[in-house]
């Protein structure tokens, strides 16, 4: 029983990662990569479809993304989707192909996507401690009802503590590399 509700609020708080590393993969940094453009949707036959579902993306330089559309016709779609984006990118074509260069941080923008990382940093610390929150709510629950010993509410506790104190740690980590990353000239 302890150790059940221990994995569901271990699985809850991984996931609060994983939703941090998605959200730090969409802010740019001044090099270029792939997955910088994952929450892109084009129109495509009424419909809208994540953009690495119609092209191949890469990395042509350092600062450069190249993308080659399977469908020729949806090229000025892409175009106007990365352009609607938010991004700050202007794609170029050159024939069937489109390159995106990364444009320069500057300071102010560079300020800017740090305040974006920290709020998702803060929003993940608050989805883990909702987790432990929720973990130690069962807990007691389990206690009043008398199903667990108040010792092993406590050592529960402990465990769900520890958990959330990793997690945070974790978060800490990514987010000083997403800074540090940022700050790269």
């Amino acid at each position: 029983m302890l150790d059940d509700i221990n994995s569901e609020a271990s699985e809850r708080m991984a996931k609060s990662l994983e939703a941090l590393t998605h959200s730090f993969n969409k802010i740019r940094t001044g090099r270029a990569h792939p997955s910088l453009l994952d929450g892109i949707t084009v129109e495509y036959y009424g419909a809208r479809t994540p953009l690495n579902q119609m092209a191949n993306i890469s990395v042509e330089d350092a600062r450069t993304l190249s993308l080659t559309a399977w469908d020729k016709s949806t090229i000025p779609n892409i175009e106007k989707a990365i352009m609607k984006s938010n991004l700050g990118l202007n794609p170029t074509t050159a024939g069937e192909v489109i390159r995106i260069p990364m444009p320069m941080l500057t300071e102010e923008t560079r300020k800017g996507f740090i305040r974006q990382a920290r709020v998702d940093a803060e929003s993940a610390r608050v989805s883990v401690r909702n987790g432990r929150r929720d973990a130690m709510a069962m807990l007691k629950e389990l206690a009043k009802d008398k199903e667990i010993s108040e010792d092993d509410e406590r050592r529960g506790q402990d465990r769900v503590q520890k958990l959330t104190d990793s997690h945070v740690a974790k978060i800490e980590k990514l987010l000083t590399e997403k800074e540090t990353d940022l700050m790269e000239i």
